[in-house]
């Protein structure tokens, strides 16, 4: 290959990185994303008002219930709810998304509990955005590696972002690979599309110049063969890295890489990344 060949192949790579990441901080910075979160409410027996949600707001065996006050109004599914509404039973990692006015208002269940999560468009977190220090993408940190089923997924309890909550991932396999030398593993979890897989990882780079607590990784589905592409110039942020609204699962134990994986996001601005 010559050097002209090189020079666009890399060229053509970082434009594919740019239009991934310009996508990203698009979704990010989104008038309902995670950056337009405005408190985290953890809901229990006894009725509780937000001052950023309307209504009197409880959950219980039948699930989450709100009362809204005269005159006031949500819109859930699209269609227009007033005075007591019943959300039911959230499946875990599940919720709805209720309108009111130009804000949504999330009622999910994390952890096992329930919360009500508002999204307000001028929240300051949002308002204040400027995007996401990143590395310079390099092809040298796509690397492939191979999938491997466990015989039946393996129930994995991770810690979280909140203190004293916990999440519970079935880990469908592992993903083995070699990075600067060194044979690596990881655990992973179940991505978000069919046949989809996440990994979330620390490495060196953890608490320097990267996130401490964690980052994410998606991968395509494996080839039939078990290959499969890590391209940790696409490794992510979780929304706690940029709020303390968030409920994100920190990585399994075996997920805390021992080497300087200089690639991906950055610690976000808004925690004094540069």
């Amino acid at each position: 290959m010559t050097l002209q060949d090189t020079t666009a192949e890399l060229s053509a790579f970082t434009r594919d990185w740019q239009e991934w990441h310009s996508g990203r901080e698009a979704r990010l910075a989104d008038p309902h994303g995670f950056l337009a979160v405005t408190g985290l409410h953890w809901l229990g027996n006894e009725p509780q008002r937000f001052r950023d949600a309307p209504g009197a707001w409880s959950t219980g065996t039948d699930g989450v219930v709100v009362v809204l006050d005269d005159g006031e109004e949500l819109v859930v599914g699209g269609t227009p709810v007033r005075g007591e509404h019943r959300f039911g039973v959230l499946p875990e990692r599940g919720g709805v998304d209720a309108v009111w006015g130009d804000a949504v208002i999330e009622v999910a269940k994390r952890g096992g509990h329930d919360i009500v999560r508002p999204r307000h468009p001028d929240a300051p977190l949002r308002s204040a955005f400027t995007g996401t220090p990143a590395y310079t993408p390099h092809p040298r940190w796509a690397v492939t590696g191979r999938y491997t089923a466990f015989d039946e997924p393996r129930p994995t309890t991770v810690g979280a972002a909140v203190e004293g909550l916990e999440h519970v991932y079935d880990a469908p396999g592992r993903v083995e690979f070699v990075l600067e030398g060194r044979p690596l593993t990881l655990t992973a979890f179940p991505g978000h599309g069919p046949g989809s897989l996440l990994v979330l990882f620390t490495d060196a780079t953890s608490g320097v110049t990267t996130y401490a607590a964690n980052r994410a990784l998606a991968l395509d589905p494996p080839a039939a063969d078990g290959t499969v592409v890590l391209d940790f110039n696409r490794a992510t942020n979780l929304p706690c890295a940029y709020t303390d609204l968030a409920t994100c699962p920190l990585p399994p134990a075996e997920n805390r890489l021992p080497v300087a994986i200089e690639a991906g996001e950055k610690i976000p601005r808004e925690r004094g990344g540069s």
